[in-house]
């Protein structure tokens, strides 16, 4: 029988955006407005979070830009 991983998605709030970034919250939300920085994910009525894949996969391609 082989062992099955379930990998976790991990989901990121503004508040952690803002810190791994070093910007301000509103800095968050205009860049996502302004199309800079991956769409956050609404999970329930007033918790919007990024999927944390989602943006080390930006990171990435920035990377590669540079």
């Amino acid at each position: 029988m082989q062992a099955q991983h379930v990998t976790q998605m991990q989901f990121l709030s503004d508040k952690s955006v803002a810190k791994r970034y070093e910007i301000s919250r509103q800095s968050v939300w205009r860049w996502t407005q302004e199309g800079k920085i991956p769409r956050p994910v609404k999970l329930t009525n007033g918790s919007t979070r990024w999927k944390l894949t989602d943006l080390e996969q930006w990171e990435a391609q920035r990377e590669v830009q540079a």
